[in-house]
């Protein structure tokens, strides 16, 4: 009779889990991308106006294509 030598299956140690800080990080960073890409299409959707309409909302032209987030109003 042959013997046949069982190998258990490997499991990671509870130790490889997703750890809290890990995913707080990984949220952090979505959340910092989110708000990079609004910025970008609020950029974008000002660039897209007018001179007047940009006046209207009391902006210039030099202040949207400035980096300094002069249309936040946080």
């Amino acid at each position: 009779m042959r013997s046949s030598s069982f190998i258990p299956s490997r499991r990671l140690p509870s130790s490889h889990a997703m750890q809290p800080w890990l995913l707080a990080i990984l949220i952090a960073a979505a959340r910092w991308m989110a708000r990079k890409m609004a910025e970008r299409r609020n950029r974008n959707a000002l660039l897209e106006l007018s001179d007047d309409q940009l006046k209207d909302i009391g902006l210039s032209r030099g202040q949207t294509e400035s980096d300094v987030h002069v249309y936040s109003r946080y």
